[in-house]
């Protein structure tokens, strides 16, 4: 390397060092200044977690500094020891130290997370103000859609597209599902990030004290359109925030389940939309993935799998029990015959396949009466656990088929 080159990097690097400082100084470090309480209070975890961990960072660094310097080659009168091997102060303070950083981490930790659980409602607005009846939560309702978010205000009976709105220092209750594939709502100045999925919801509670605008955004990668995913929060005053809604209120447009299908599409990059009013029942019918006509909604399906036995079978007569249409909002779900199967696929009609089962029964299983066959017993279930499928009441034996009549 010649001279002028020599120079040329090191210009370069003094550019670099000099230009760091510059391009910190234009960033805004929202989680570590955030404008809500819960996100500060998760702020003050952080800090404090960083700052005990630095109490044995910073020591061994300038240990490691201070023996480097100290014992170098050079330095002909470091003490020379070879044949040194163990020190019990020394090993007492090589475990003590960490293990007690470590035991004070792991309370941290756990008193923060049980404290700032998203499903856990809020017991304060901020550090003076608690929540008390008089605090009533705005309900939020979101659907993370490919690549947008869908709002819907309960409370009002409007929705809106990649715009949020929220009045300062009042408690706000999201519930979120996905329409498709998973993602992740994250509001830094707010609260922390919480996953959507499809078919099911999760929930996050946060306030906002500070009037302003601030950043929402997916957190998750979702796919092609995930880097527009984004939306702004507005902090608002109680004035400013009926006005926000009234406005919503005046559009023309109604969030139905043919445009919830058309928006629903994958978009790009979405302009900021707001509907006036909601179809009833959407927001549940996409949590169920039912929005499509005849589409049987989850939690009906999972309603009727309770009120059937043994996983759906009647076993005394070989079909499924017809338990009527439960469907939600004209979701038509009648009940439909099915072959003389139970479980994992075996014939137990009453034309002998209950004889063909008891051949390789236990002897214990024959004998047991009908109360111990109605009690699942096994360890960590006590004296006995009645199932919720309850099986049909067992025949006396006279009234059993028996092969040698056939």
């Amino acid at each position: 390397m010649d001279h002028r080159t020599g120079n040329a990097l090191k210009r370069l690097h003094l550019t670099a060092l000099l230009t760091i400082p510059a391009l910190l100084s234009a960033c805004n470090a929202v989680v570590l200044s955030p404008s809500g309480d819960v996100a500060a209070r998760q702020r003050d975890v952080l800090v404090a977690s960083t700052l005990l961990m630095l109490l044995i960072i910073i020591p061994v660094i300038c240990l490691v500094v201070f023996f480097a310097w100290k014992y170098r080659a050079s330095n002909k009168d470091a003490t020379y020891a070879p044949d040194w091997s163990h020190s019990t102060k020394l090993e007492v303070v090589i475990w003590a130290a960490p293990l007690l950083i470590i035991i004070c981490l792991g309370g941290l930790t756990w008193v923060g997370t049980h404290l700032l659980d998203p499903y856990r409602k809020l017991d304060r607005i901020s550090r003076d103000v608690v929540v008390t009846d008089d605090h009533e939560p705005l309900e939020v309702q979101v659907v993370s859609l490919d690549w947008k978010w869908l709002f819907f205000y309960p409370q009002y009976g409007i929705a809106t597209v990649n715009e949020l709105a929220a009045p300062v220092d009042r408690p706000i209750e999201f519930k979120l599902t996905s329409s498709s594939v998973m993602n992740a709502f994250y509001i830094p100045t707010l609260a922390g990030m919480i996953y959507t999925m499809p078919g099911m919801e999760t929930a996050l509670h946060g306030v906002i004290n500070e009037k302003g605008v601030y950043d929402g955004f997916s957190s998750n990668y979702s796919g092609a359109g995930f880097s527009g995913m984004r939306f702004k929060f507005h902090g608002m005053d109680e004035a400013g925030f009926e006005e926000w809604i009234a406005d919503a209120q005046a559009q023309d447009a109604t969030l139905d389940r043919d445009t919830y299908r058309d928006l629903a599409q994958p978009s790009e990059n979405v302009a900021p939309m707001h509907f006036a009013g909601v179809e009833d029942g959407l927001y549940h019918d996409i949590m169920n993935m039912c929005v499509e006509p005849g589409q049987m909604c989850m939690d009906d399906m999972m309603m009727k799998d309770m009120h059937t036995k043994s996983g759906g079978m009647d076993m005394a007569h070989g079909q499924h029990a017809d338990h009527g249409a439960m469907g939600h909002d004209g979701h038509d779900h009648g009940g439909q015959d099915h072959k003389d199967h139970g479980a994992m696929g075996m014939d137990v009609s009453r034309n002998g396949g209950e004889d063909e089962m008891q051949s390789d029964t236990p002897e214990a299983e024959k004998t047991a009466t009908e109360a111990d066959r109605r009690m699942l017993h096994g360890h960590g279930l006590g004296g006995g656990f009645m199932p919720l499928f309850q099986p049909d009441p067992i025949q006396p034996a006279d009234t059993q088929p028996n092969p040698a009549n056939k």
